[in-house]
């Protein structure tokens, strides 16, 4: 249920962004869910690889909850940096009103 109420604040603020910027917003919102999965997916290679390399064996004694629960801030965090990187690049291309400029 946590789980389901984190996907909902991810999908909501990526399409509050889109919104903002007159792109598609459910688009928007749809990848910053499978942006949350593939950070949590990616990671948790990266860090089974390494504890195997480290320790063979190590990862087959962790938890599956645990596991999950570890990998938390790593989709977290994926999600964050998509959507600064989505924001700035929308912010650099909004147009100018050339009539604002008049008067600079």
């Amino acid at each position: 249920m946590l789980g389901l109420l984190l996907l909902y604040w991810i999908g909501k603020y990526f399409y509050k962004l889109a919104e903002e910027y007159n792109k598609n917003k459910w688009i928007f919102a749809i990848i910053g869910i499978v942006t949350y999965y593939a950070g949590i997916i990616i990671f948790s290679f990266a860090i089974g690889i390494i504890l195997e390399l480290v320790s063979p064996g190590a990862i087959d004694s962790i938890d599956d909850t645990l596991l999950g629960v570890m990998m938390l801030p790593f989709g977290i965090l994926s999600c964050y940096l998509l959507y600064k990187y989505l924001d700035k690049t929308w912010e650099k291309n909004l147009p100018v009103d050339e009539i604002d400029q008049i008067g600079s």
